[in-house]
């Protein structure tokens, strides 16, 4: 299958809020993936943002970009038929404060220390354009950027002179005021700035480089989590700050 037709494919999944039988999405590779990524944000607006993860120390991280639309403010209400999963990760986010395309070079820490300007409390919400569940096929999961649902935002925090190491962060998430989750040192524990030298590389052989005020959003903090309707979510980073919404009923 070529990158136009999984788009369309997933772009009418959008659209009319059914499912798309992962079966059909035929995407073999990391690099098809990305490319149908790249192909919806050309329609579903610009990139806010970019989500990065990766399994584990010495392990190639993934990502996404997320489109602008998709990029809320705390205290929000989601409701509609597309919250189906409503699954939840509250997450490290960091804010870029400058331009910055390395090119082809893997950027140090030091360097990308001068490049984000703050950090922020987030909780990914989780959704799939794709079923039955569970998902057989990675690559497409990739292609339907990574199962992003919506990013909500807490209040920026300038970078802290002692630069966040993820593997060293606790954060919880609660559910209408009882904690479901709490964990320190994220799902799995990765060197956060690792993930965001690959990411900065990536972007820019991409020709998608960081760009000022867009948000990058560093993994699950606590797991994936399920709320149901009406709930309210509320999720806390020690040391960084705090980031609620709810869900309609």
């Amino acid at each position: 299958m070529n990158a136009h037709a999984a788009t369309q494919l997933l772009l009418d999944a959008r659209t009319s809020g059914l499912l798309l039988d992962w079966r059909r999405l035929a995407v073999g590779d990391a690099a098809t993936a990305y490319a149908v990524q790249d192909a919806q944000l050309l329609r579903l607006g610009p990139v806010g943002g970019w989500k990065v993860g990766s399994k584990g120390e010495g392990m190639e991280p993934a990502c996404s970009p997320l489109p602008a639309s998709g990029m809320l403010a705390a205290g929000v209400e989601l409701s509609g038929p597309q919250w189906r999963i409503r699954g939840l990760e509250a997450e490290l986010a960091l804010r870029v404060g400058r331009d910055f395309d390395p090119g082809d070079a893997l950027p140090s820490r030091e360097e990308l220390l001068g490049v984000f300007d703050a950090v922020l409390p987030a909780i990914e919400v989780v959704e799939t354009r794709l079923g039955p569940a569970p998902c057989g096929n990675p690559w497409a999961a990739m292609a339907d950027l990574q199962s992003h649902g919506a990013l909500v935002l807490g209040t920026p925090l300038p970078m802290p002179a002692a630069a966040p190491d993820l593997r060293a962060i606790s954060a919880s998430l609660s559910l209408d005021g009882k904690e479901v989750a709490r964990m320190t040192g994220g799902n799995p524990a990765a060197d956060v700035w690792a993930m965001l030298a690959w990411l900065a590389r990536h972007c820019a052989r991409r020709r998608m480089p960081l760009k000022k005020g867009q948000i990058v959003t560093t993994g699950s903090c606590t797991g994936v989590q399920h709320a149901r309707p009406g709930m309210k979510v509320e999720a806390v980073l020690d040391g960084i700050g705090a980031v609620a919404f709810s869900f309609g009923d």
